[in-house]
């Protein structure tokens, strides 16, 4: 019912940037939270930032506060990631997640996008 695409991971170096989209269809989006998670070889996944659909309230994790950015555009239905002063720490596989309790599953994710920050 839903599907979530990622684009625009890549490879930069320390002090770059990147931006990180992801289109949603399947349905309309309103009580919707879109957020995104990234996972690092040998690591937990941990979540990144988060956006509420329609109020537009934003969440970040701490260790990315300041130098990232989470945005949406209602009419393209598509949350992006600006990623501002990377660094290698940054490196991860991302991935865009879509919650709403009140759908079966409550939760839907894109395939992933990589992003590798070079030192």
């Amino acid at each position: 019912q839903v599907q979530l695409v990622e684009s625009g991971g890549g490879l930069v170096q320390t002090g770059g940037s990147l931006r990180l989209s992801c289109a949603a269809s399947g349905r309309t989006l309103g009580n919707d939270a879109l957020g995104w998670f990234r996972q690092a070889p040998g690591k937990e996944r941990e979540a990144v930032a988060a956006i509420r659909w329609s109020a537009g309230n934003t969440w970040y994790t701490d260790s990315v506060k300041g130098r990232f950015t989470i945005s949406r555009d209602n009419a393209k239905k598509t949350v992006y990631l600006q990623m501002n002063t990377l660094k290698p720490e940054d490196t991860a596989a991302y991935s865009c997640n879509l919650r709403n309790r009140g759908l079966n599953p409550p939760n839907y994710w894109g395939q992933g996008t990589q992003v590798t920050v070079s030192s």
